[in-house]
């Protein structure tokens, strides 16, 4: 008695290469040639669900399909990585909670008025880990506070505005903060008040048009996200933050990224904790 079952269609090395360039084209985002059995792997759900017999068919549809986009959206929904926990990168939290929040409430304070955006937020503890700190500083009451989370995806934007999250997310969080959560039978949730602080959009990074939506920003926190792009994409992203952040506004990425190959016009800044990037008070040329 045999053993083995159809696990459904495989994919080849040409559909590998539509269906990847397709998804880069869209937002960036690049898979080398060791990603194939990923990529089929993770769509092979889609082609069930649509009844579909291959990947060629499961291409021409998001080509060409009036449906196409909408089903593309999907399909990144299922190839990106969403991991995320609160408080991730202390050491990088600590930066920002005891030099950049300062310096910032010294620099606003005649228009009382904050605002940050978490670029690529996922399920959104970046989001309340940051309104959390600001929060606790009571640098900021009576401020307007906005902290703005961005993704691509809607199904985690949906997980973010709901606000719940079970013991996982809580794995890195100090205790102290334990007052912003309220118990609940599906999990913790974030209380009212932080929540008032946060806001959530759909947003493909690529789209430097609508990066308007977000506003003029004092602090960017993109992390762990720009290693998934290539570097023309990467480019265009560091582009938008620079444009998007005031003079003087912060970037803050991941442990293990720079921007040594995507941009020349942000200055590094060498905090006690950290190092993180910064928009120059006064541009030293005409871009």
């Amino acid at each position: 008695m045999s053993l083995l079952f159809d696990q459904g269609p495989s994919m080849s090395h040409e559909e590998f290469r539509l269906i990847r360039d397709l998804v880069n084209e869209l937002c960036g985002i690049a898979f080398g040639d060791d990603a194939k059995f990923v990529v089929e792997r993770r769509l092979r759900e889609r082609l069930t669900a649509l009844g579909l017999s291959d990947y060629g068919e499961y291409y021409r549809l998001l080509r060409f399909d009036l449906g196409g986009q909408a089903e593309l959206e999907r399909a990144i929904e299922l190839l990106t990585t969403n991991e995320t926990y609160f408080f991730r990168e202390a050491y990088q939290l600590q930066a920002f909670e005891e030099e950049i929040l300062p310096s910032l409430a010294a620099r606003n304070a005649a228009r009382k008025r904050l605002t940050i955006w978490s670029a690529g937020c996922s399920s959104g503890e970046e989001v309340y880990t940051i309104a959390m700190l600001v929060a606790q500083t009571e640098r900021f009451d009576g401020w307007e506070v906005r902290v703005f989370g961005s993704d691509i995806s809607r199904r985690v934007l949906a997980q973010a505005r709901r606000a719940v999250y079970r013991e996982p997310s809580f794995r890195a969080m100090p205790s102290r903060f334990d007052r912003h959560f309220v118990e609940t039978s599906e999990g913790r949730a974030v209380r009212p008040e932080i929540r008032a602080m946060c806001h959530f959009g759909q947003l493909n990074l690529l789209d430097h048009g609508r990066s308007a939506i977000v506003g003029a920003v004092d602090v960017i926190f993109c992390r762990n996200v720009l290693i998934y792009f290539d570097p023309t994409s990467r480019a265009r992203v560091v582009r938008t933050f620079f444009d998007r952040l005031v003079p003087g506004g912060y970037l803050l990425l991941g442990h293990s990224e720079s921007l040594l190959r995507s941009s020349t016009d942000f200055e590094l800044v060498h905090l006690r904790s950290d190092m993180v990037y910064r928009r120059p008070l006064v541009e030293e040329h005409a871009r």
